[in-house]
């Protein structure tokens, strides 16, 4: 089987990947990381570079709904995965309800990491692990905020998953 050469020569592989619901044949070199396809490729520039090492959580996307560090993860071992990153999750006149949580929460302050805080929040919930305040804030561990708006992400979290739950929302005097 013949392997595709990219225009510098090196070799590459074709791989088919669904990026926020869009089918994708892209051509990646063995050492490309998913964030870096998805920046530099796909110019899906929501998903960030922190610390290009994964222990900060600023590159989190969804890979077939489990959250995951983009920079950790070579783009060519997704061949067929479903992805979604920051830009798939709504917009600015229809927003997740974790995007419309963090804005009325005021849960971002320079905002460098909220696309990553996000996507980890949504896999968080559909892990279907954290049942309130305590575990949402471990699960959310991996994702750093350099401002410290910390409680305020729990605290939008902690309604989307209230709500989802049917449960009303803690009191903001608590």
């Amino acid at each position: 089987m013949d392997t595709p050469r990219a225009q510098s020569g090196l070799p590459t592989s074709s791989l088919i990947l669904d990026i926020n619901g869009i089918a994708q044949t892209v051509e990646v070199h063995p050492w490309t990381t998913l964030l870096d396809l998805l920046r530099s490729e796909l110019e899906l520039t929501g998903t960030k570079k922190g610390c290009d090492h994964g222990q900060c959580g600023a590159c989190t996307v969804l890979i077939d709904g489990e959250r995951i560090n983009s920079c950790l993860k070579l783009a060519v071992t997704l061949d067929g995965a479903e992805i979604t990153t920051i830009e798939g999750l709504g917009t600015p006149g229809d927003m997740h309800p974790l995007q419309r949580a963090f804005v009325e929460h005021d849960a971002f302050q320079c905002g460098y990491c909220t696309p990553g805080q996000i996507c980890s929040a949504v896999g968080l919930i559909n892990e279907g692990h954290a049942q309130g305040r305590d575990e949402i804030r471990e699960l959310m561990s991996g994702n750093l905020c350099r401002c410290g708006a910390y409680t305020n992400i729990a605290d939008a979290i902690e309604e989307v998953l209230s709500a989802q739950a049917g449960t009303p929302q803690r009191e903001a005097a608590e």
